[in-house]
């Protein structure tokens, strides 16, 4: 009889103890969501404000900007630091499918003669709908300016999509 009350109360103990670990955990799932949104909203907010920045190759700051550059800057805001030629941040980050893409994901096109060779990136900013994928870059032509992926254009052009965090 004492052995069975024993038993019963380590099992409402142990019972306990798994809810709290659960909590706990579950806590710091929803820490981690807020804090990578946080970031997130950072990094898109300082790119969206080179919008109107004239094109510059090399070009890091309000007189100029080129697409990796935009990129560079704009994770440095929220203390990530990534290659800053598009090519090199082509090579890091978890592989994303096009289909998949989210806000903070970085896209790589090719725009030049080789169909293969990254010239080209963008930092998606917002997801409308499943063909309105919104996304910010220095374009050479137009500066800085947010445009949807999903047109002929950069369908044609896109080549990969990654996630840094």
């Amino acid at each position: 009889m004492l052995q069975h009350k024993f038993r019963k109360i380590y099992s409402i103990q142990l019972i306990l103890f798994l809810l709290i670990v659960f909590f706990l955990s579950g806590c710091m799932t929803v820490k981690k969501r807020k804090l990578r949104e946080r970031k997130l909203d950072t990094i898109i907010q300082t790119a969206r404000s080179y919008t109107g920045t004239p094109y510059k190759w090399g070009g890091v700051n309000r007189s100029g900007m080129d697409c990796s550059g935009l990129l560079f800057v704009s994770f440095k805001s929220a203390d990530i630091n990534i290659p800053r030629v598009s090519r090199d941040q082509a090579k890091t980050g978890k592989k994303v499918k096009f289909r998949k893409l989210e806000k903070g994901d970085v896209v790589f096109f090719a725009m030049g003669k080789r169909r293969r060779r990254i010239t080209h990136a963008g930092l998606v900013t917002e997801v409308r709908g499943k063909n309105d994928v919104r996304f910010i870059h220095a374009s050479s032509s137009v500066g800085v300016v947010e445009a949807n992926i999903y047109t002929d254009y950069y369908t044609k052009k896109f080549r990969k999509a990654r996630r840094y965090f």
